[in-house]
């Protein structure tokens, strides 16, 4: 039942696109391995006969599912600071409570703010209606608040011009880039307080009716990919040929400019036929993400790997290395991506993880996570995870840093 139901809510996800019969990303397929700890997901292929469901097996991986409960108690505790910060008098009635935040999650509110004393304070009574604050200890840990938004501008300004870079017009509409404010780490009225600040970045058109959010230059120095950073790192990039006769790996990564890190789950059991095409996969050169989709042809193998490049710096671009499948899905007319997103996904499920834990079905970037650990963070999340620690819980995430990617020199 457990696997059905997770099947049938990423089918819900992408239902547009499985319907779709054309743009098909082909690639790496998973095979049917393993005993334990798998779902069967139904894939519609057409035949001579028609459409008929063909099954493949997709792995579940315990550590990246957790990354969604590990989130729950921390974003109540993030979003009630949020309300109460907006408070003219940094205060919240309790009987206002429902207001913000609906009568059903009120309850769950009620709940953080008994089990967590140490950064929510009640009082009032008798004449006094009860309200609640933030403790002192919370109040000094909110201050660094500002250093740690401060120190975002540079990387939001970066990583914004970089998508509008990979959109086929240097333009996104602007209620596509709220839909992933929270992802990029955007303030939430980044249409005012961001936007205006740098207008030889950025513009605000009228396209058709709706609001673009449109790149004013390009900038060839930020047309890198987070994977060739990466590469660069290891002194990978710009590594010779490969060897005709180069020895398989059986967790399908090689060294080379144009290859991807692949995890597979554990209980993935390859055969060397498989390994064989991830290899010959893994070779194959592709053109960058940055360069306009209109000029190639989805037909092409290679346009095919730089779709999969294009979903990987997407990923990349966020706090968390993670999106929803609705999230992914908004950006299929500016990114050309595939009408059947699902299936892409879970071809090359050694680079992506879908995860049905949580409200939505969640797409995360495989090598950004140790276990469920995220293993590079931006100022923000670092800032969160001190104050979430308030709460006597350690960080959300053990490992803390800052990533390459992020860095403004």
């Amino acid at each position: 039942m457990h696997r059905r139901s997770m099947f049938l809510r990423l089918h819900q996800s992408f239902e547009s696109s499985l319907l779709d019969k054309s743009n098909i990303c082909e690639g790496i397929s998973p095979t049917p391995f393993g005993k334990s700890g798998y779902m069967w997901v139904s894939i519609m292929q057409k035949t001579s006969g028609g459409r008929r469901p063909k099954k493949k097996i997709y792995y579940r991986v315990n550590e990246l599912d957790r990354v969604m409960d590990l989130q729950k108690k921390p974003s109540l505790i993030l979003q009630l600071k949020s309300i109460i910060q907006s408070q003219k008098k940094q205060s919240l009635l309790l009987r206002d409570l429902e207001k913000e935040v609906g009568f059903v999650q009120k309850w769950n509110f009620m709940a953080v703010i008994e089990k967590y004393p140490t950064i929510f304070h009640v009082t009032g009574g008798n004449r006094t209606p009860p309200m609640v604050m933030l403790t002192e200890k919370a109040k000094k840990i909110v201050s660094e608040e500002v250093d740690a938004s401060h120190q975002m501008e540079p990387i939001l300004v970066k990583n914004l011009r970089k998508l509008l870079m990979m959109s086929v017009d240097c333009r996104v509409p602007l209620e596509t880039i709220e839909f992933i404010e929270s992802e990029l780490g955007l303030p939430g009225d980044f249409k005012k307080s961001l936007i205006p600040k740098f207008p030889e970045f950025f513009s605000v058109r009228d396209v058709n009716g709706r609001a673009h959010l449109q790149l004013e230059n390009w900038d060839s120095s930020l047309a890198v990919t987070a994977r060739e950073e990466r590469l660069a790192h290891e002194g990978t990039l710009d590594s010779g040929t490969y060897s005709k006769r180069a020895k398989i790996s059986k967790d399908g990564n090689f060294s080379g400019p144009f290859a991807f890190h692949l995890t597979f789950p554990a209980g993935f059991r390859p055969n060397m036929s498989y390994l064989d095409d991830v290899r010959r996969w893994q070779k194959m050169d592709f053109p960058s993400p940055y360069l306009n989709a209109r000029r190639f042809d989805i037909a092409d193998p290679k346009a095919r790997k730089r779709v999969v490049a294009v979903l990987h710096e997407l990923l990349s671009l966020t706090m968390e290395k993670r999106m929803t499948s609705a999230q992914l899905d908004a950006f299929h007319s500016e990114l050309r991506l595939p009408a059947r997103l699902l299936l892409c996904l879970i071809k090359h499920h050694g680079i992506f993880y879908i995860t049905n834990k949580g409200a939505k079905s969640t797409v995360l970037l495989k090598e950004a996570y140790d276990g469920p650990n995220l293993i590079d963070k931006c100022p923000l999340l670092v800032f969160r995870d001190k104050f979430v620690a308030l709460s006597g819980r350690r960080e959300i995430n053990s490992c803390i840093g800052m990533p390459s990617s992020q860095m403004v020199t």
